[in-house]
């Protein structure tokens, strides 16, 4: 067991290639030491993202998790406390956006899709405020979408969750910032660029060039300024979309 430092940490659930591994990035640049999850399976990858930040000259930690699990969960934030430093910053970034026809659309996918849209941030935020609240202060950033504030064909299962995930930050928001919490969350309002959009179009290069798709940097931006905020002017939530996207 190593002994914990008295570095900040900002814990990045649901990390990868898109927004999560740019969202972690600029919290190390911050000067916080960055602990980032994904499922077990997919570890590689995570690791590879930690060992780029350490080459910039950051501190990050990769976890494999399923954030669905209530144990697993708990013993993250348990270990992280533990062995690494508190906990000053949770986002959670978990997307699950999934595409059926609501007579297609089966129970178990559902089901699958609100636990990891809704039930994982659920109990994200909960240790969070477990954490945090002791020390009368920390921040916790839901990344949301679309789907968030309105119900699309097709996506009834990803709405439902990420309507949830909202109201979940709502309550946490009314509850915990009167008591030195910042909850904040932050709608994705347009396309953006990730390996998800990158199969969605033939070429992304000339969206990219005209700002007319999401930049996961530019989007992490947001989530940095969204920690530094002073508490007289706190912003709970934050739509961010490209210049020209339809609204």
């Amino acid at each position: 067991m190593q002994k914990p430092s008295s570095q900040q940490v900002c814990l990045v659930i649901g990390a990868g290639d898109g927004v999560g591994g740019a969202i972690a990035r600029a919290f190390a640049a911050e000067g916080m030491a960055v602990c980032m999850t994904r499922r077990a399976r997919n570890l590689d990858q995570l690791e590879s993202l930690a060992n780029a930040i350490r080459a910039a000259g950051g501190t990050a930690h990769a976890f494999g998790v399923d954030a669905r699990s209530e144990e697993q969960t708990a013993d993250l934030f348990a270990a992280i406390e533990r062995d690494i430093g508190p906990i000053s910053v949770v986002v959670f970034n978990i997307g699950a956006n999934v595409q059926f026809p609501i007579r297609e659309t089966t129970a178990r996918v559902f089901t699958k899709v609100w636990e990891m849209a809704c039930f994982a941030g659920f109990l994200a935020g909960r240790e969070a405020a477990r954490v945090m609240l002791p020390r009368g202060h920390g921040t916790v950033i839901f990344t949301g979408a679309t789907a968030s504030i309105r119900g699309r064909a097709n996506l009834a299962a990803f709405a439902a969750a990420k309507n949830g995930l909202r109201a979940v930050a709502q309550s946490m928001a009314r509850e915990l910032g009167p008591q030195g919490i910042h909850v904040a969350h932050v709608i994705c309002d347009g396309a953006i660029d990730g390996v998800f959009t990158r199969t969605r179009f033939d070429d992304v290069a000339p969206l990219l060039e005209d700002d007319l798709i999401l930049k996961p940097d530019e989007i992490a931006r947001n989530y940095v300024m969204l920690h530094r905020q002073q508490r007289s002017a706190w912003t709970h939530e934050l739509d961010l979309r490209p210049w020209r996207e339809e609204w």
